[in-house]
């Protein structure tokens, strides 16, 4: 669909957004005006050339401008109409594709909305700069390195996961792929967008976090001999001693013992607590009794906000389960990013850059040991482990306990 039909004016207003901001939201306008306009001369058969602005959103990736709004043709209201107006056809249609493209006008994040959403947006964990605020209530993750450009693991689980009527609600919203600067961008929903000062934290999901075919190379390494003696001197056995080298398998199950995930699958990559900096040192948070003294750290006195995350994660595992995407692929280096603030409570299963299919149209159940070849990683036997924490955690003396459930975002 090259374009979408001539859309008419009338006096109906469309409501604000409380979300967009005013300059965006009517900079978009005008724009879309603009287009409106020439649409209609060319319509009557009226000679009119393109505009720069035109010309520029016509040359975005796949046509851009008219395909991310879509409705039936409307015929031309010849009328006139001296009121100020907007078009009335799909409101809530129509304030998507306007909200959708003013982050174009300011992308991937103008230094105004940078400064405006500094105390409100952080990248908690992950690889840094790998994320950064597109506009308001989206973020823009950038393609995992190393990815083939025809290939794109996270884009596939993210469109396969928005079809998934049992996944679609424990995602991100995901929006669109898209090229700036020379990179390739996914557009995904802000999961922070709209909590104040909220608690924050980052679970890694897996008693497995690297890829089959990333240690599939027997050859022993000197360098990642030196990784494992700077953290542990004695963790190399003496024929790795004296041969001063390890195999990547080796390394990569010594750094997953070295954490929860391992024993426990899943570890806390971090936190950030109201008017605090987030605290990102935790590899040493390993054990059980330290894994529930940081769950009580992050949740404090709130025993309302506990139960709506435990039901939540509940909710997440049950949909897991009932979906059949999951049943054929293995879910690799995915986390689970918990956000609660004093009226709302949020939980989701994000980054897919190592999802795979299972060769073979072989199945997973994600809480099966791992064994070369098997493809499992323990995912639910993670979430699992994870729950009874969340649940069990002591948590300090408690005031008077809030009336009401928080909201569960989704």
């Amino acid at each position: 669909m090259s374009g979408a039909g001539v859309a008419s004016r009338t006096a109906e207003p469309v409501s604000l957004p409380a979300e967009l901001p005013v300059r965006l939201y009517m900079r978009a306008l005008r724009q879309y005006h603009k287009l409106i306009d020439l649409k209609r001369l060319s319509s009557k058969d009226k000679v009119a050339v393109p505009s720069k602005e035109e010309e520029r959103w016509r040359s975005k990736d796949e046509g851009a401008l008219f395909k991310r709004w879509r409705r039936t043709p409307a015929p031309v209201d010849s009328t006139p109409n001296t009121a100020t107006s907007t078009p009335s056809a799909q409101p809530s249609e129509l304030l998507k594709f306007l909200a959708i493209n003013a982050l174009e006008l300011s992308a991937p994040a103008s230094d105004a909305l940078l400064k405006s959403r500094s105390s409100e947006w952080f990248q908690l964990a992950g690889h840094p700069g790998s994320l950064a605020p597109a506009g308001p209530g989206t973020v823009w993750k950038r393609r995992a390195a190393g990815d083939h450009p025809s290939h794109n693991p996270e884009r596939d689980t993210y469109e396969a996961l928005a079809a998934c009527p049992h996944m679609r609600g424990v995602i991100p919203r995901y929006y669109r792929e898209l090229e700036y600067g020379g990179e390739r961008f996914i557009e995904l929903q802000d999961l922070l967008h709209g909590f104040r000062d909220p608690h924050v934290m980052d679970i890694k999901m897996g008693t497995r976090t690297f890829l089959e075919d990333e240690v599939s190379n027997a050859h022993a390494r000197g360098d990642l001999y030196e990784k494992m003696v700077r953290l542990d001197p004695n963790a190399p056995t003496e024929t790795e001693h004296l041969a001063r080298a390890v195999t990547k398998l080796r390394y990569m199950q010594f750094r997953e013992e070295r954490s929860s995930s391992a024993e426990q699958g899943f570890r806390i990559e971090a936190v950030k607590l109201p008017g605090q900096p987030p605290l990102t040192d935790l590899q040493n948070v390993r054990e059980p009794h330290q894994l529930a003294a940081t769950v009580a750290r992050f949740l404090g006195k709130d025993e309302r906000a506990r139960r709506a995350i435990a039901a939540r994660l509940r909710e997440i595992r049950d949909q897991f389960e009932r979906s059949d995407f999951f049943k054929t692929h293995e879910i690799v280096g995915s986390s689970i990013f918990i956000i609660y603030d004093d009226e709302r409570v949020g939980a989701w299963l994000i980054d897919f850059a190592k999802t795979r299919r299972i060769p073979g149209g072989a199945y997973v159940n994600h809480r099966a040991p791992w064994q070369q070849g098997n493809h499992e990683e323990g995912f639910l036997y993670g979430l699992d482990r994870l729950i009874h924490t969340i649940e069990t955690a002591k948590l300090p003396a408690q005031g008077e306990e809030a009336a009401t459930e928080p909201d569960v975002l989704r």
